[in-house]
């Protein structure tokens, strides 16, 4: 994004004088049955190991406020937890370990995220709000192959004449390769909620979208609410939509990713 963007971005968000009314607390989280679809690896070798379906799970806390200088926060977490396994067709490097082809390796991708939001109320009332704000996304976590790798050892021998003679053995065993993934990146923070009338029920929409070149991410989902509970001490939404996270690394500690993760999740959300 070229700073011309960012000063528009910022000035909109620092101009902003639209928040909520009083200060307001949101608790939620959410169960997510992802498909996670793609490939991963090391530079140009990447492989698809046929990742698993799986439930995945989110929480996150929000509190917004009257103070039109001040941004709302959102911290959330999540995980990204599935296993998937494949026959290698060519040589395969991961974690500076080398696997050998027309073997079985196992892959386990097990990486979360915290994204800390700050954004502001750009329209707010009882038919339709929309948020924009910045979020940066703190990735923590590891991924790890196992499998078959070469083993060589290096073996000295001296012959009658003494002299000495390095010969290199080799050998297979079974070992694993790790790449942690520590980075923090930042991210374009979207959100938007519209009220259907007559009911209680709205459409909304959530997105988080990268905004550096060396990796591309999107995390976006759509889904309906339903106000289950409205009274003066609390609100208790029901939700039901659909998710989608695109993971596209190029080189992250090592790790190159091309990976979506997407399907239907179910959701609460409690504003105090």
């Amino acid at each position: 994004m070229n700073k011309t963007a960012f000063t528009a971005m910022f000035t909109a968000l620092f101009t902003a004088n639209i928040q909520a009314d009083t200060v307001g607390l949101y608790l939620g989280g959410q169960i997510w049955q992802s498909e996670a679809s793609g490939i991963f690896g090391e530079e140009n070798t990447l492989i698809d190991f046929n990742l698993k379906k799986e439930q995945q799970m989110s929480y996150f806390v929000a509190v917004e406020h009257p103070f039109p200088l001040l941004p709302n926060v959102r911290i959330s977490s999540n995980m990204l937890d599935t296993t998937g396994k494949t026959t290698l067709t060519q040589e395969f490097s991961f974690g500076d370990k080398s696997f050998l082809t027309d073997t079985d390796i196992n892959a386990s991708f097990n990486v979360s995220y915290i994204d800390y939001t700050f954004y502001y109320q750009l329209l707010d009332n009882d038919l339709f709000s929309f948020d924009l704000g910045l979020t940066a996304r703190d990735f923590n976590g590891a991924v790890t192959v196992t499998g078959t790798a070469e083993v060589v050892t290096t073996v000295v021998e001296e012959d009658n004449v003494d002299h000495v003679h390095l010969i290199d053995e080799i050998s297979s065993s079974v070992t694993t390769g790790k790449i942690k993934t520590d980075e923090i990146v930042p991210m374009l923070y979207v959100a938007t909620n519209i009220s259907l009338p007559l009911s209680n029920l709205s459409v909304f929409a959530q997105g988080d979208f990268l905004l550096i070149d060396d990796h591309s991410i999107y995390d976006y989902q759509v889904g309906l609410s339903y106000l289950l509970v409205d009274n003066k001490m609390m609100d208790f939404n029901l939700n039901l939509g659909y998710r989608a996270m695109k993971m596209e690394f190029n080189d992250l500690e090592n790790l190159d990713t091309d990976l979506e993760f997407k399907g239907a999740f179910v959701g609460v959300i409690a504003h105090f």
